[in-house]
């Protein structure tokens, strides 16, 4: 088979994959989307989504800057996704509190010079702000702006209003070559056809690089796996996103409470393990107490796309003209994701764009 029907082949169902069909199908592309299994079933529905970077004075400004783009417009996103598909996406502002930050004066001093909301509280402010803690900390961070989506909601949601809107859909479609001519992209040969295109878009996550492999150019990405643990409990057991140690526990609106998550470089191994269940029960009873003795109703892991200090590759290929990534996101996929559409978009339609592509750039 072979399908001429699209101006743009994304390939990678993921949060990014879809985010950027949304961002072309808004501009008037005719876009199709290849995915080698099921769309939103990697690390885009296993992670927490928290819509900030963890400890975000660690990162660099390339990762801040898409970060605090997308903080802004989420909210009015999943309104708009919502309404259009009759699937809420939960956003909500939860607040993020961080117990045992070392590096408080820097952390203090990067919100001011970003001007971030943060607080630094003390003893019984920290049991008022989230009273189900138990931990005995003098001191912690308060990101009171700090906002969280369900992610597998908002993957339903988007892939709902991208069917709405026109964009195809090739499910377990696994792509096999790109074909090029001329130093230019023309087709994606799959499992299931070959599919012309002028442009095509790698959004494949911790699998982006092996799809490069034959190209004049390898992109620096190691899939880096991820445990999660969820909880049931009442609804307001828990209200805010509390972190300690790199961990954090998460409180959704019907009660649920996600519990991660490891860091951990296994390969393209999924695996749970028991030592990593066993760690994430003693971190989540050590943060809210009210957790021991729950049964865990569901253990998964997922596979990050690791990058070098967790900067996404968003651009075109230096040497295959039409030939676009938008990968590499690391732990901060869904709260970088909306900026990345905005810039790829730009750059494959030729806009002036807020952000500076150089940071990005594949060749970097």
């Amino acid at each position: 088979m072979r399908d001429k029907t699209a101006e743009c082949l994304v390939i990678g169902g993921g949060l990014v994959g879809m985010l950027s069909a949304y961002e072309l199908a808004q501009a008037g592309m005719r876009v199709m989307l290849l995915e080698r299994g099921r769309t939103g079933q990697e690390s885009s529905w296993a992670g927490g989504g928290i819509l900030s970077p963890l400890y975000p004075w660690r990162y660099p400004n390339a990762v801040n800057q898409l970060a605090a783009w997308g903080q802004a417009r989420y909210r009015a996103l999943a309104e708009t996704l919502h309404e259009q598909s009759g699937i809420d996406p939960e956003w909500q502002q939860s607040g993020l509190l961080m117990l045992d930050v070392a590096e408080q004066n820097e952390a203090v001093a990067w919100a001011q010079h970003e001007g971030v909301a943060l607080k630094l509280l003390t003893n019984e402010a920290i049991s008022h702000c989230e009273p189900a803690l138990q931990i005995a900390v003098e001191r912690a961070l308060w990101m009171p702006s700090v906002a969280q989506i369900r992610n597998p909601r908002l993957l339903t949601a988007l892939r709902n209003t991208l069917e709405r809107q026109g964009v195809t859909f090739r499910e377990q479609s696994e792509v096999l070559a790109l074909q090029q001519q001329g130093g230019r992209v023309t087709a994606v040969e799959s499992s299931t056809g070959v599919y012309d295109a002028g442009q095509v878009v790698i959004a494949t996550g911790a699998w982006s690089r092996g799809l490069l492999d034959g190209t004049p150019l390898s992109i620096d990405i190691e899939p880096v796996r991820g445990q999660m643990l969820l909880y049931k409990a009442k609804p307001g057991l828990l209200n805010t996103i509390v972190m300690a140690d790199g961990h954090y526990a998460i409180p959704r609106r019907d009660g649920h409470i996600l519990v991660g998550s490891t860091l951990e470089h296994a390969g393209f191994d999924k695996s749970i393990t028991a030592a990593a269940a066993t760690t994430l029960r003693e971190i989540a009873e050590r943060l809210v107490p009210a957790l021991a003795g729950m049964k865990v109703v569901r253990h998964w892991a997922g596979l990050r796309p690791g990058s070098f200090e967790g900067v996404p590759y968003i651009g075109e290929h230096p040497a295959i003209s039409g030939l676009y990534v938008n990968t590499g996101h690391f732990r901060n996929g869904v709260v970088l994701g909306l900026a990345s559409a905005r810039l790829l978009g730009d750059l494959m339609l030729g806009r002036e764009s807020v952000f500076d592509p150089s940071l990005y750039a594949v060749e970097r």
